[in-house]
């Protein structure tokens, strides 16, 4: 199984380099993506958090933990729209373990990316999956959540981060609320 790499290794501050749409090699790469974000129970997961510097993201909003799992794959997605006021919102991350941080954002996002297929789809969403889009792209191009807090924030958020890696946390943990 992949590991989860976690801030600060400098894989997770790089904009990732686009995948060859249709390259047979990033199938295998998803599935793998997918089991790890599923076994941490995050609802979403970029390749440089498993420390392959490419733009491909794997999400399911939907999975509460139990029942079917459908993971929707992104190869090289990009923002095409953000829509609405800016809403804070408390945000975890596989790389970021034992926080949750508030980070703004606008509520509804449009992406564009290719399937595993090489089709060019668009996925839209608020909520969750608005979110989620916007966290996952960040990755690839080298931000997390450190990276996407107000400054004042991104203090205390480091602060409680040092905290949390003392006590032992693992990705998945987000119980320590920092603002």
């Amino acid at each position: 199984m992949l590991k989860i790499v976690t801030s600060p290794d400098p894989i997770l501050s790089q904009v990732c380099e686009p995948c060859e749409v249709g390259d047979k090699s990033l199938k295998r790469l998803a599935k793998q993506m997918a089991h790890a974000m599923y076994k941490n129970n995050g609802c979403g997961i970029a390749a440089p958090q498993v420390g392959v510097a490419q733009r491909l993201v794997v999400i399911d909003v939907d999975w509460d933990g139990e029942g079917e799992q459908e993971p929707i794959v992104l190869v090289n997605p990009e923002i095409v729209e953000l829509r609405g006021e800016p809403e804070t919102g408390g945000e975890g991350c596989l790389s970021c373990p034992g926080v949750t941080v508030p980070i703004s954002r606008q509520p509804w996002a449009r992406v564009r990316y290719y399937d595993l297929d090489g089709e060019l789809w668009e996925i839209e969403g608020d909520g969750l999956l608005g979110r989620c889009l916007q966290h996952e792209i960040d990755h690839l191009e080298g931000r997390t959540l450190f990276e996407s807090c107000d400054p004042v924030t991104r203090i205390e958020a480091l602060a409680a981060y040092e905290e949390a890696r003392a006590a032992g946390a693992r990705p998945g943990d987000t119980s320590v609320e920092v603002g």
